[in-house]
């Protein structure tokens, strides 16, 4: 019978006070120790050395390799620095330290155990300034002229390419199987929004086939990509596996969306940005 309480881990790279005193696991994914509290991944098999080009997918692996075990069927979850599950959707206007604390996710709704993993809700990605497009998306524009009034064309295979590089999501699918290659270009052509922040709750069998998965093709990708990338855009293989996770996991499992917040205790107080 599985446990309802998630196993919880908040990612980061810097100390994040508010969720110290909860059940949450944190997690230090940086190079600098932060504190006793932080579990680090720079022990066992890891890929410390490669944390400016994976970013959270250090720890993931590192707890793929270390820390995974079967003993009992549970729920494993993920979060980031600044970005926390929530038990109901908290509005823009609502956000402060309070609100957040009280509502973080710790138990799945039983009403929820007929499914086997859980993504944020979803991120749009096609209201971009148009502006913006004609600066960081002309080689796709030049294409088809048409992607700057029409938004379905705006998809998440454009808005990766404006973001990341022109072709790298392209080279980066060339090496998948040929069943997901199909697949995937189909999601990235076609949808314009996606479960961002390589968020996710599980199950421990399904969740050591996503990093069998995952690891074994950004593997591949190295050897095509690199790892020439600088300021933003060196978090490639973060971004990779943050489109992918949306496809993959709604395709291998059964799936459901729940809300998320997004809430920096450095610049929010009293419910305000300051």
């Amino acid at each position: 019978m599985i446990n309802n309480k998630i196993e919880m881990y908040s990612i980061t790279h810097k100390r994040v006070k508010f969720i110290e005193n909860t059940n949450y696991n944190l997690v230090n994914v940086g190079k600098n120790h932060i504190s006793d509290k932080y579990l680090n991944c720079d022990t066992g098999d890891n890929i410390i050395d490669k944390e400016r080009f994976y970013s959270e997918l250090t720890f993931h692996y590192w707890f793929w390799k270390n820390k995974l075990k079967f003993e009992h069927e549970r729920w494993i979850g993920f979060c980031q620095r600044r970005r926390f599950w929530t038990k109901t959707k908290i509005s823009e206007n609502n956000v402060n330290y309070n609100s957040v604390k009280s509502n973080l996710l710790e138990t799945i709704p039983e009403k929820f155990n007929n499914y086997d993993s859980f993504l944020c809700e979803r991120t749009n990605v096609n209201k971009i300034k148009k502006i913006k497009i004609l600066k960081k998306g002309f080689r796709s524009i030049l294409k088809d002229p048409s992607i700057l009034f029409d938004t379905k064309k705006q998809s998440l295979k454009f808005q990766f390419e404006m973001q990341h590089g022109y072709d790298i999501i392209e080279k980066a699918i060339e090496l998948l199987d040929n069943e997901d290659k199909i697949g995937f270009t189909k999601y990235m052509e076609n949808e314009v929004s996606f479960s961002a922040h390589n968020m996710f709750i599980t199950k421990p069998k399904y969740l050591k086939k996503w990093y069998e998965h995952i690891f074994k093709w950004l593997n591949k990708c190295e050897k095509i990509i690199g790892f020439n990338f600088k300021n933003y855009e060196t978090r490639i293989y973060a971004y990779l596996s943050e489109r992918y996770i949306s496809y993959w996991f709604n395709k291998y499992t059964k799936c459901k969306e729940l809300p998320w917040v997004f809430y920096d205790e450095e610049i929010w107080r009293d419910g305000r940005a300051v």
